[in-house]
């Protein structure tokens, strides 16, 4: 198999990969998300295309500097009611998340791009449907204090995998998907890649 970078630091990212046997260099692409997405939702872009294109974005950035490589570039967003939701940038943006989501449902959105010589050769996009538990403020704020500040400003809000599995009422959807990385699909191209 090609020798394989992910174009992210993040580290569940990288489990996800190396559970499944594929062992990849972490390369970040150091992308502006923020400005990137404030021009999509400028421009209307639905929620999977925002996903799809910094997932893209990220995987060409990288692959364009190592041209004899595959480079996976991914992306998550969450979609409530066509509002993308971002990262938090602080305990108090993360409460006003929690606050917004709370008792309602949402669409957790992951693409996967595979770029090669700084072009995209195969993405996919799936979603889950995540619905939270009717919670009080201090409940909230509670769940909050136990996540540490790395793994607040790495995922967003809830870390599927340990505590944010009981902010939820319903989850449908593939797992790998919530955590960011739909793995099935990824391994299914890379097998059949010569």
């Amino acid at each position: 198999m090609n020798e394989i970078i992910l174009a992210s630091k993040s580290k569940v990212r990288k489990n996800i990969l190396e559970k499944s046997g594929i062992f990849c260099e972490v390369v970040p692409s150091n992308v502006d998300e923020d400005s990137v997405k404030e021009t999509l939702v400028k421009e209307n872009a639905s929620p999977e295309i925002i996903s799809k294109n910094l997932a893209e974005l990220k995987a060409n950035k990288v692959s364009a500097k190592f041209t004899d490589k595959l480079v996976i570039g991914a992306d998550s967003v969450i979609d409530l009611k066509g509002k993308i939701i971002s990262k938090p940038k602080d305990r108090g943006e993360a409460i006003e998340i929690l606050k917004l989501l709370n008792s309602k449902s949402h669409y957790l959105i992951s693409s996967v791009c595979i770029s090669k010589a700084g072009n995209m050769i195969w993405n996919y996009t799936d979603k889950a449907i995540l619905t939270m538990k009717d919670f009080s403020d201090n409940e909230l704020e509670l769940y909050l204090s136990k996540i540490l500040d790395e793994t607040l400003y790495a995922y967003n809000v809830y870390q599927i995998e340990g505590e944010g599995r009981n902010l939820f009422s319903k989850i449908e959807g593939d797992e790998d998907t919530i955590m960011g990385l739909p793995i099935k699909q990824i391994k299914e191209y890379l097998n059949n890649f010569k």
